[in-house]
């Protein structure tokens, strides 16, 4: 894992003009640096079907939380992977993710989440080898 933990947040729009809370992570290059974290991976979790829905209710929050805790711990233990970026709001949080393999990320994110119920979670990677997706989200950046 990269030897800090810098994020930044920022808002942003859904493409129906909602509010989505971007947090994007900044100390990245030991991954990006490596050619083997070429696959992007995105966990999305749908948390209201309301067209009106902003941020996840009380409950989902506080599983959302214990989510992204487990993920870090695991993936501090063991860096096959690291999250770049969550997206919360429009009814949906997506977490993204840099890996090195599928099935290694795969078994990593059941033992992350094992202890918890279960999650409604779709989960899809595509190869994304100069982290554009990343570069995309970074443009988001307040700078101050």
């Amino acid at each position: 894992m990269a030897e800090s933990n810098d994020w930044w947040t920022a808002p942003a729009e859904s493409d129906d003009g909602r509010l989505i809370m971007v947090s994007g992570r900044r100390d990245i290059q030991k991954f990006r640096s490596n050619p083997r974290f070429s696959i992007r991976i995105e966990i999305q979790w749908t948390y209201s079907d309301a067209p009106n829905a902003a941020m996840p209710d009380d409950h989902d929050a506080e599983l959302m939380g214990q989510a992204t805790d487990a993920l870090s711990e695991v993936l501090a233990a063991d860096p096959v992977a690291v999250i770049t970026g969550i997206f919360t709001g429009a009814g949906e949080r997506t977490w993204v993710f840099y890996t090195l393999s599928t099935n290694i990320f795969q078994k990593k994110l059941n033992q992350a989440l094992e202890p918890l119920p279960t999650l409604p979670l779709v989960i899809t990677a595509e190869n994304d080898p100069d982290w554009e997706a990343y570069d995309e989200m970074a443009q988001l950046e307040i700078q101050c």
